[in-house]
């Protein structure tokens, strides 16, 4: 398992489930592009009785998907040994052909059958659940040496058809594997394990945009800067994730449109929007359909939801999906972008101003090690990030973790290539936010002022308020 980055628990999830002495029905799901397919092939190599991929309805005729679809599934069916040549008339005529296939090649050791994109082979009127259900629950579950892996990137499919389903898959599934994002270590270790020497500033840096994906971490040329690297993979004319946002929300959503007009709307703004103002915002109709679209956003993991600190009414939703802020704020729209566009503003105001939004962001994404260095790591948090008005003046308060043993931490987050200096006219604004928040709470809760900094805070007379200081190394 040397080439895989992380994935420690999986791997040992699915060993275990490979030597379990029953059937085994084993969902992974996660973002697009998250590595579900690249760790089940490396756990397993050579030791699959069975594999196919859903073909992608995005680059697919929408007539002819579930004609292509059987036909796709009768070449893997052939792959493994099968020797019919006519295509299966139906999901069910498909599936009883993988049993007899099975069943031939039973020699009573472990047969693992792996299907990559199952929501895919879901097409409009195919009827694949029952045929799925029926393969399962009426064949493979009695077959103790039978191991079923299914993954999925449209995440909002996983969750309604097989965790939660109500129907015949019912309580079917063993276990279920969420994958996610690499964190900024991990990261780190994809670059070292590719020979790549980045520092932990420009490891952060691709992060801002790339969000620990590792397909796109994958894309990445040796001997190339990070920001000749993100131009040759978002700016460049033959730039591989050029069409990318189009393609991911086609693949994932059947009405992409609306998914990409509400992730465009909270692109605008870091507090995001309330329900009520992403429909009046958007004109998508309000019921079910909307609640589907928020729903699917939030499981494939491109927007979360919270309530503002104080307020646990009043829902809102943030996008938080690193590629597609960055693929929004500088990519969308735009004809030709400027093949050398982050080589040339690398050091403008307008990328320093992202870079800070952007950091906020990842320090969301990695609260645990935050939680870690601050020495709160078993206590009970809550997260958030706030807007208020005192008599003063309007306070952003990038960060609060509100914690169970009555302490608040009021983070103040800055992203620079030095230790941060606080001045004199910055430390009456971090005194008047800290007041701010103090005349908000209980008294019986604490505020501790913590400053989240690349390279930490530059001792003067304006530090010593600050009593809590995280690094970019203990993020890592």
């Amino acid at each position: 398992m040397k080439n895989i980055i992380g994935r420690k628990k999986e791997i040992e999830e699915l060993e275990r489930l490979y030597n379990a002495e029953n059937a085994e029905f084993v969902a992974v799901y996660g973002r697009r592009r998250v590595g579900k397919t690249y760790l089940i092939k490396e756990v397993f190599k050579d030791r699959f009785a069975f594999w196919h991929t859903g073909l992608s309805p995005y680059d697919h005729d929408k007539k002819f998907l579930l004609r292509n679809q059987l036909q796709a599934f009768l070449y893997s069916l052939q792959d493994f040994g099968y020797e019919g040549q006519a295509c299966p008339k139906s999901w069910l005529e498909a599936f009883r052909w993988l049993e007899k296939l099975l069943a031939s090649k039973d020699d009573g050791s472990r047969q693992v059958v792996f299907i990559d994109e199952l929501p895919w082979m879901d097409t409009a009127r195919s009827r694949f659940i029952p045929a799925f259900e029926h393969f399962w629950n009426g064949w493979a579950s009695k077959r103790d040496n039978i191991l079923l892996i299914v993954c999925g990137s449209a995440t909002s499919w996983m969750e309604d058809n097989l965790i939660n389903n109500e129907g015949g898959l019912y309580n079917r599934l063993t276990r279920e594997i969420k994958l996610w994002p690499f964190t900024l270590a991990e990261c780190e270790a994809y670059f070292r394990n590719k020979e790549m020497n980045v520092s932990r500033y420009d490891v952060a840096q691709t992060y801002m945009v790339f969000g620990g994906v590792p397909h796109y971490l994958s894309l990445f040329e040796k001997g190339y800067s990070t920001a000749q690297n993100i131009d040759l993979v978002l700016f460049d004319r033959n730039a591989k994730l050029r069409n990318e946002f189009d393609r991911l929300f086609g693949s994932l959503f059947k009405n992409a449109d609306d998914h990409k007009k509400v992730v465009r709307l909270l692109a605008g703004r870091r507090s995001g929007y309330t329900r009520k103002e992403i429909l009046e915002l958007t004109d998508i109709k309000d019921g079910g359909g909307a609640s589907e679209i928020l729903k699917g956003l939030k499981e494939s993991d491109f927007i979360t939801s919270y309530y503002p600190f104080g307020d646990r009414k009043t829902e809102h939703y943030r996008l938080t999906d690193h590629f597609c802020m960055a693929y929004l704020q500088f990519i969308d729209g735009k004809d030709k972008p400027d093949p050398q566009f982050w080589q040339k503003n690398n050091a403008s105001p307008r990328l320093n101003a992202w870079r800070g939004f952007a950091f906020e962001e990842l320090c969301f994404a990695h609260v645990a090690q935050i939680k870690q260095k601050l020495g709160i790591a078993s206590v009970s948090t809550t997260e958030s990030s706030w807007v208020v008005e005192s008599r003063e003046r309007k306070h952003q308060i990038d960060m609060l973790i509100d914690r169970a043993d009555n302490v608040i931490n009021l983070c103040e987050i800055k992203f620079y290539g030095k230790s941060f200096s606080i001045d004199a006219k910055y430390g009456v604004e971090l005194r008047e936010r800290v007041q701010t928040l103090m005349d908000k709470v209980p008294q019986k809760k604490s505020i501790r002022l913590t400053l989240i900094a690349a390279y930490g805070l530059k001792p003067n007379e304006n530090s010593g308020q600050v009593q809590s200081v995280v690094s970019l190394d203990d993020l890592f």
